[in-house]
């Protein structure tokens, strides 16, 4: 569904922030994109969610092509940043999940029935500043939510989460997996979801520098500066997280 044919973005300084990069992402499918701080995961999140156009190369969203097409583009997919306090607007949950939305019954009750998937109706009226950093990280997904959109890019989601944070974070992920949604979820840290992606996307210097199945990836990433997860730098061979399914 979503295809980078020789990407290149400058910075409006002048730096190069991404160069040639090119993969593809099937329909439905949740995709790893890692790499250490400053290797281009959020630059090339906002391409794919047509916040920004490449200065070379296309990025093709079915039949929705960048340059050009970012406004459909921007219809079809929902991008949820690190910091959830740039992305909420609204003074309580329910005026977030409402907001630029036309108040009749229907809205009402379709935001109430998403705040009641992702935990939220015991706060719908208070306010969101009051809530916990998992709790806003959450609003915000239910935001994006509420537009049903094809595609979900979701940066750094699992940064400054609790364990039981992660744990849920994990299942709302898994959630939007089995409904066909195409994710992309970037981090610096492969600890918390390298075992639910179906491929890994490495970025270095701007630079896609491996692709493919986890298991194919993870021998290479200590190169790039990312941290293989524990138990497979142990030499276990296995993933973590198993038995916490």
């Amino acid at each position: 569904m979503i295809a980078l044919s020789g990407i290149d973005y400058l910075y409006p300084s002048g730096g190069k922030a991404l160069s040639s990069v090119t993969m593809n992402m099937d329909h439905g499918a949740l995709i790893g994109l890692v790499g250490a701080n400053g290797s281009g995961k959020s630059t090339l999140m906002s391409l794919m969610a047509g916040l920004f156009s490449p200065g070379k190369g296309t990025l093709s969203m079915g039949d929705l092509v960048s340059p050009g097409d970012e406004k459909k583009i921007r219809s079809i997919c929902r991008m949820v940043m690190q910091d959830a306090d740039l992305q909420i607007l609204g003074s309580t949950v329910e005026e977030d999940l409402l907001l630029g939305r036309k108040r009749t019954d229907e809205a009402v009750k379709k935001a109430k029935e998403i705040a009641a998937r992702f935990s939220l109706l015991d706060v719908w009226d208070k306010s969101v500043q009051s809530l916990s950093w998992g709790m806003k990280r959450k609003v915000c997904l239910a935001a994006a939510l509420l537009d049903n959109p094809q595609v979900v890019l979701l940066d750094e989601p699992f940064s400054g989460l609790d364990y039981p944070g992660m744990r849920e974070m994990r299942r709302m992920i898994l959630e939007n997996k089995s409904k066909g949604l195409t994710q992309v979820v970037s981090s610096h840290d492969l600890e918390c979801f390298v075992d639910i992606v179906d491929e890994l996307a490495v970025l270095d210097h701007g630079r896609l520098v491996l692709n493919g199945p986890a298991e194919v990836v993870l021998d290479h990433v200590a190169a790039y500066g990312v941290r293989p997860p524990c138990s497979w730098n142990a030499g276990l061979g296995i993933m973590p997280w198993e038995e916490a399914k």
